[in-house]
């Protein structure tokens, strides 16, 4: 099983002036979900109460609160008798993080009213991309494709549809780590993303949504086929 090291626990001791003067559970939740988010913690991983709170310099009870909102997000589960682990998703929660992005993220692009569209934030997410990938640096063509996905959803102008798409992401991105492969996951639909990009700029809202319908039906099954594939048997 795995838990984390020592590199980890520095990096994260690091992060302990993001709490300033008025350390608060949803300040320390932000902090471990970013590092979560970047592969910190891997799926998997045991989170110790004494190590974590001890880099972090915040009370048991603010970190046993952040663990609580945490699980609520569906990022950490609490395993009786044997401690708080960042959750490894099953096939069908991969499935389901699927059909609930579909949802948002084509409602968004079909309720995008007459262009022109705010197009901007989209396209310097397809540059990012394409800059990682001249560096082969593939981790950060997967952060470009998430930043894309966010900035779509973004179009809609409403603050509960991005926090819930932060959410679906952050939870998604477990998957990612599983398969630890972001080349294979990502460099394919740099392309798509930005047909996607052309298409809306050239204001065919419809044919843009059956672009990212269509995405979002093959990422689903290449994704699936590769976590398959790597799913651990235990956690």
């Amino acid at each position: 099983m795995a838990t984390e090291d020592t590199e980890e626990l520095h990096a994260l001791a690091d992060d302990r002036a993001l709490l300033g003067r008025t350390s608060t559970a949803e300040r320390v939740a932000d902090i471990l979900r970013s590092r979560i988010a970047e592969g910190f913690f891997l799926p998997g991983t045991r989170l110790s109460e004494d190590s974590i709170g001890g880099a972090l310099g915040v009370s048991r009870n603010t970190l046993r609160e952040s663990f609580r909102l945490l699980t609520h997000e569906r990022l950490l589960e609490h395993r009786l008798n044997r401690g708080v682990f960042v959750r490894v998703l099953s096939v069908d929660d991969v499935q389901d993080i699927y059909r609930t992005r579909s949802m948002i993220e084509c409602a968004v692009v079909r309720s995008l009213g007459q262009p022109p569209y705010a197009l901007d934030r989209l396209a310097a997410a397809v540059a990012e991309g394409q800059r990682g990938v001249k560096k082969r640096e593939w981790k950060v063509v997967s952060t470009a494709n998430i930043h894309f996905h966010q900035e779509l959803v973004a179009l809609a102008g409403s603050e509960r549809t991005d926090e819930l798409m932060r959410s679906v992401l952050a939870e998604l991105r477990l998957a990612f780590h599983v398969v630890d492969d972001p080349r294979r996951l990502h460099e394919p639909y740099l392309v798509r993303n930005q047909e996607i990009v052309d298409t809306l700029a050239e204001g065919r809202r419809d044919a843009a949504e059956q672009l990212l319908a269509d995405y979002l039906d093959d990422s689903r099954v290449g994704l699936v086929e590769a976590y398959t594939q790597r799913l651990p048997h235990e956690a």
